[in-house]
């Protein structure tokens, strides 16, 4: 059944207009949200995804809202990992707490101009050059083995954002401390830019780099643009309370990347799955489609995505309290 044209405009100018009013909020009033005020509006986001879906599924077809149900569930989940990685750039650059809500929102936006970007090129891709599902399945296959990796935290984002500091501060004009939100500012009589703007061109580079791993992953769930567009901004839309809401509680979630790797290597492995089912590679059984390929429902993978990051959330906040009491209980140091 096909989205009629009417409701994807619709859906496009209101979600706008909650974006616009968001960020006007948040520049009207810049504070640090309460855990009351995180958790409320993390529900309305939530809230919203849901009927939305509900909405979806009465005008366009209910296999479609089951597609956005699916797709919105797995760009929630890997956005998760975005919030590690916004936790160590705040704590680098020092970022004073009542300024992160910008901070978050602007790298929010930053986020979904990127992901629309790579889903025009991705679509466009796919239409015209299907073997493109097997790049994307082994990337996500060998990404999985990354996340999953002893070592697989974000040193590596890290060493990244340290080399953006070092080659900016050779190239302008940087002070030492923050002015507000701005991003220019004047010491000295001297026109210079603030650590905002090394802040914004961090967490841009760190959006790219997670619209590469997830936009790839959602094309699995459905190649339809609308869809995995509109997954996006909702998946980013509660983004920032989130941040707020779980706050120290990333630092006990351990084991939460084991679940993103065991989601990225399901989806990496149905990926090439679909790929063998619609091949047309010549030196793949003779370009044709391998048919006894199993094809693997979405509702399947949204249970992987919920199983798999309940587990890592329960596996972790478990360690965490073990070793709490331990340390309770432990002999005080000589």
């Amino acid at each position: 059944m096909e989205i009629p044209l009417w409701f994807e405009i619709t859906s496009m100018i209101v979600l706008t207009v909650i974006l616009i009013g968001d960020l006007l909020l948040i520049r009207l009033r810049p504070h640090i949200p309460s855990t009351k005020e995180s958790t409320l509006w993390v529900v309305f986001y939530v809230g919203l995804a849901l009927l939305f879906a509900l909405l979806l599924g009465n005008v366009g077809g209910w296999q479609n809202a089951g597609d956005f149900i699916t797709g919105w569930a797995l760009e929630y989940s890997l956005s998760v990992d975005n919030l590690f990685v916004f936790v160590l750039i705040m704590a680098q650059f020092a970022v004073p707490r009542r300024l992160q809500q910008q901070v978050l929102m602007v790298g929010i936006i930053i986020a979904l101009l990127l992901r629309g970007a790579f889903i025009l090129v991705g679509v466009t891709i796919i239409e015209n050059f299907s073997p493109i599902f097997y790049i994307f399945g082994a990337f996500l296959v060998w990404t999985a083995i990354r996340q999953a990796m002893p070592e697989g935290d974000h040193d590596g984002e890290v060493q990244r954002e340290n080399f953006i500091v070092r080659l900016l501060r050779r190239r302008i004009d940087i002070s030492e401390t923050y002015d507000g939100s701005k991003i220019r500012t004047t010491v000295d009589g001297k026109r210079m830019w603030t650590p905002m703007i090394i802040v914004f061109i961090t967490i841009g580079v760190t959006d790219l780099i997670f619209a590469i791993d997830s936009i790839p992953a959602i094309f699995e769930i459905t190649t339809n643009g609308f869809l995995v567009f509109s997954a996006n901004i909702f998946a980013l839309m509660g983004l920032r309370q989130l941040y707020f809401l779980l706050g120290d509680l990333l630092d006990r979630l351990r084991y939460l990347h084991y679940g993103i790797a065991v989601i990225l290597g399901f989806i990496g492995i149905k990926l090439i799955l679909h790929a063998l089912h619609v091949n047309e590679l010549p030196f793949i059984n003779g370009g044709e489609h391998v048919e006894w390929v199993p094809d693997i429902d979405n509702m399947v993978s949204l249970g992987v995505i919920l199983v798999s990051m309940t587990v890592a959330t329960i596996a972790s906040l478990i360690a965490a309290s073990r070793e709490k009491r331990a340390q309770k209980v432990a002999p005080p140091a000589e």
